[in-house]
């Protein structure tokens, strides 16, 4: 699925008030971290990750990865926190404007 810039705008603004809800720490991007997201995708669908990485490579290369394990889409980062998007085929909970 791809997303328009309107449908992308829609999805920043409802994210704009909510905290992260999975933090990438020292460890990096395990199994374990991966599990959470999809989780969190499942329940949520929209969600904010904190990418706690050294430099600006590392943190790409850790979102490129979430975005490949996930199948999610990935709406924007700003700094250290990154806005992910994946929609539930059963239960879709978020509804674009037409």
């Amino acid at each position: 699925m791809s997303l328009n810039n309107k449908q992308i705008r829609f999805l920043r603004a409802q994210a704009h008030s909510m905290k992260p809800v999975v933090l990438i720490g020292g460890a990096g991007l395990t199994d374990n971290v991966i599990n959470e997201i999809n989780q969190a995708l499942d329940d949520h669908e929209l969600i904010k990750v904190r990418v706690n990485a050294d430099n600006r490579e590392d943190k790409k290369e850790m979102i490129d990865s979430i975005i490949r394990q996930t199948e999610s889409i990935h709406v924007q980062s700003i700094g250290h926190i990154g806005i992910f998007y994946r929609q539930n085929k059963k239960n879709p909970k978020i509804e674009f404007p037409k």
